[in-house]
């Protein structure tokens, strides 16, 4: 699994937990920045990234900005991206069996870092449960290629 990582100045130091649990997973993963705390614009971190993914350069992303709002909103643009926004163990692990997220959105100033470090370790290793599943992300897809 390859995992791109990114976030605005919202969400530099929940990026670096995070950095450090793919590190403890051995999960391959790219640190997209950004490394600055005076203001970005997040749509600049998370388009790129979730580009990359949709491309197929990248199994998933995890994008964190202050509330994750922005980032899974710009995410959610690309085609073929499934972004959710996370602050919780049970949506992290429900996204990933049941819709199969590509991308995982956080907030830095909604969350702190024990937690966000255990959603991105719950949300990285849960699989796709498919079946009845598929074919409800199967839709999802479909609507995209109209």
């Amino acid at each position: 699994m390859k995992v791109i990582l990114a976030s605005d100045h919202g969400g530099v130091n929940l990026r670096r937990e995070v950095a450090e649990v793919l590190t403890e997973l051995d999960v391959t993963f790219e640190d997209a920045g950004c490394d600055c705390e005076e203001s970005v614009d997040y749509p600049d971190y998370a388009i790129p990234a979730a580009e990359r993914v949709a491309a197929g350069e990248f199994d998933k992303a995890i994008l964190i900005c202050g509330t994750g709002i922005g980032m899974s909103i710009s995410a959610n643009k690309v085609k073929g991206i499934r972004a959710a926004l996370v602050h919780d163990l049970f949506t992290a692990k429900v996204t990933r069996e049941h819709n199969d997220s590509n991308v995982l959105c956080m907030g830095e100033r909604v969350i702190g870092p024990g937690l966000a470090r255990e959603i991105a370790r719950t949300w990285v290793s849960t699989d796709f449960e498919a079946g009845r599943h598929e074919r409800r992300v199967s839709k999802i897809a479909e609507y995209e290629n109209k």
